[in-house]
């Protein structure tokens, strides 16, 4: 099958992202990639992103798809329906990525490229090359560089430099070889999951620099209380995975 033949998707999950979502789909939709489609998993936001989803897949119908859960249930849950979705459509890519141009539409080719080569292309911001935009105070940036070069990678003892990293790009095989069943985080964590699995399980990966852009609309949803979580659940999934080998 010739790259030209295989379906990409871009997998968006949105709590509040109404006044975000129609310029990153039209964004996503002008790059030079054959065969892209969307997934917008929506859950339930008061601000109409559901609404405005179903109004884009009127727009672009076959190429855009929505999916309505019932409430606030997680980024991670978002992301494991939103694959299984994809999965399920025979996506040969998937590609993971926030709403709120934080991640550029514009570095898809070059994971599409890349991933030829490789079981996961992550969009870094730890490696040399990648940035974070100036609008980041000094703290906001200490606590992530923090939380991903030091905290979570003495505990877990992975390569990867940016572990929480939200923009990815994966081969369908290798979400098999992960085995989503087995995939329990249901907040930001679930990123760190991810990464973790991918090394215990012995995946192809590759960080490429990106810039992270700080939101242009809306409000964040890392919270004081989200990051506590994910920080001691980091000794979860060492535990929980304490048994794994590169086998499966």
């Amino acid at each position: 099958m010739t790259d030209e033949n295989r379906l990409t998707m871009v997998v968006i999950p949105t709590y509040n992202e109404a006044e975000n979502l129609p310029t990153i789909v039209a964004e996503l939709f002008a790059q030079p990639v054959e065969n892209l489609e969307i997934l917008v998993v929506d859950d339930a936001s008061p601000d109409g992103t559901g609404e405005v989803a179903e109004a884009l897949a009127a727009r672009y119908p076959g190429r855009l798809h929505v999916i309505h859960r019932p409430g606030k249930l997680g980024l991670g849950t978002a992301y494991v329906t939103g694959f299984r979705y994809a999965m399920a459509r025979g996506a040969d890519y998937i590609i993971q990525m926030d709403a709120d141009f934080s991640h550029s539409p514009n570095y898809i080719p070059a994971f599409l490229e890349k991933i030829r080569d490789y079981d996961v292309v992550v969009g870094s911001r730890y490696v040399e090359g990648g940035r974070l935009d100036e609008q980041w105070g000094v703290g906001r940036y200490l606590l992530s560089w923090f939380a991903n070069s030091v905290y979570t990678r003495l505990i877990l003892g992975i390569r990867t430099r940016d572990a929480t990293a939200g923009f990815k790009c994966w081969r369908r095989q290798a979400l098999e070889r992960i085995d989503l069943d087995r995939v329990h985080s249901g907040g930001y964590i679930f990123q760190v999951e991810m990464a973790y699995l991918s090394e215990k399980l012995g995946l192809r990966i590759l960080e490429i620099p990106i810039f992270f852009e700080d939101r242009r609309i809306g409000k964040s949803k890392m919270t004081i209380p989200v990051k506590f979580e994910a920080a001691w659940r980091v000794f979860e999934i060492r535990w929980r995975y304490r048994r794994l080998r590169g086998g499966g």
